[in-house]
């Protein structure tokens, strides 16, 4: 698995063994960040259930301003750390060690652009 585009473009992402984890294939990003292309910039994105982070990783190497992620699972977690800890910039991301749901009720009133 590996960054779609943008300035981590080529960059090998690592994700978690077993069935816990279903990262996005790389032609889903794709397609997806094709159809968003103009819309990524300066954003802030939001990556739920982040898994490896592939998608908020994504978003940010295309000009996401910030990214969120929240994961719960040990495993997906120290993929998620060591893919973002690999990045060029890897300040404009936050790591929500929480469950999802929890996340949701409690999260700051912060807006989102990308979920």
């Amino acid at each position: 698995m590996r960054v779609i585009g943008g300035s981590e473009r080529g960059r090998r992402l690592q994700v978690p063994k077993g069935r816990e984890v279903r990262p996005t294939p790389d032609r889903v990003r794709e397609t997806l960040f094709n159809w968003l292309q103009g819309e990524v910039e300066g954003t802030a994105a939001l990556d739920l259930f982040a898994g490896s982070g592939a998608l908020g990783i994504e978003a940010l190497s295309r000009g996401a301003a910030v990214a969120t992620f929240a994961e719960n699972a040990r495993p997906a977690l120290a993929a998620l750390e060591a893919n973002l800890a690999s990045l060029t910039d890897s300040g404009r991301s936050e790591v929500v060690r929480v469950p999802v749901w929890r996340y949701l009720k409690q999260a700051p009133a912060r807006s989102y652009h990308l979920v």
